[in-house]
């Protein structure tokens, strides 16, 4: 099942995607795709719903309706940082021999196709694509990866936009260089575990302009989404409808000799297989 939210920011409407170009509406089923819609375990109900409403032609087509992020503004955003392989080389840096864990601020999140911008006083705007995960249940000191499992929801694509400037050269808090606003896009679905055979073989692509700068598979991973979930848990609890992002493969704009930099009207496209497609345009700064 693919779930959506559709509607101008801030008046999104919950609904479950049947094709690329319909869907069927569940407004009246939940108020929201957000903590007490998922903490309530409406999972598997929905999709007996879903399909009663096909079947009947209660189907509804998306036209140019916009597509917002697929869950409500979490409790919380967890990152996992070099957490591919190829992605550590690159950055010069080790591989982690356990995750490396930061926060970034729930008010980032966006549409898969609204505008990114540019924060006051940055530098260096850099693109991530990651895998996202969507905590299903609440999660808290859970015995393993396994029992993770059945804590999450399902997968989201994500943009983990990032002013290094900020996250390097102002005292190290990788949270400031995080949390602008716009710099977390979501979307456009959130796919349930069952649509995804395997989370740990799916291709990853970024472009700037047309131009590939990132290309990655999830098999790279260090930490596969079931152990980040399991490692957090110890750590913290993890509230239903939470969002991990769980790292970025290589091709980042710091990654590049030298640098390469997101500039006002630069457009990033992202997809990662059985997810989806993003696009955004680079904004100034306010």
């Amino acid at each position: 099942m693919k779930l959506i939210r559709i509607g101008d920011r801030g008046h999104e409407r919950p609904a479950a995607l049947i094709s690329d170009s319909e869907y069927v509406d569940l407004s009246d089923v939940t108020p929201d795709f957000d903590e007490a819609f998922f903490g309530a375990d409406r999972l598997d109900r929905l999709q007996g719903i879903v399909a009663e409403r096909v079947a009947a032609g209660r189907v509804q087509q998306l036209g140019s309706r916009r597509v917002g992020p697929p869950i409500a503004r979490p409790h919380q955003i967890i990152c996992v940082g070099l957490n591919y392989r190829d992605h550590a080389a690159e950055t010069g840096q080790a591989v982690p021999a356990e995750p490396i864990l930061f926060t970034k601020s729930p008010n980032t999140i966006v549409g898969p196709d609204d505008d990114v911008r540019i924060p006051r006083a940055a530098t260096k705007v850099d693109w991530e694509v990651e895998l996202g995960v969507v905590i299903g249940k609440r999660a808290s000191y859970l015995a393993d990866a396994e029992e993770a499992r059945d804590h999450i929801a399902g997968w989201v694509l994500v943009n983990d936009v990032s002013e290094r400037s900020f996250q390097m050269e102002r005292g190290g808090q990788w949270l400031k260089g995080k949390s602008a606003e716009t710099f977390n896009p979501v979307g456009p679905w959130l796919v349930t575990q069952d649509e995804i055979p395997d989370v740990g073989e799916l291709d990853m692509r970024l472009s700037v302009n047309g131009i590939q700068r990132q290309r990655g598979s999830t098999s790279t991973m260090i930490f596969d989404p079931f152990a980040i979930v399991h490692y957090i848990s110890q750590f913290m609890v993890l509230e239903p409808g939470d969002l991990i992002n769980t790292g970025t493969p290589p091709g980042v704009g710091m990654g590049h000799t030298p640098p390469i930099w997101l500039r006002e009207g630069d457009v990033m496209e992202l997809h990662i297989e059985g997810l989806g497609h993003q696009r955004q345009r680079v904004l100034g700064p306010r």
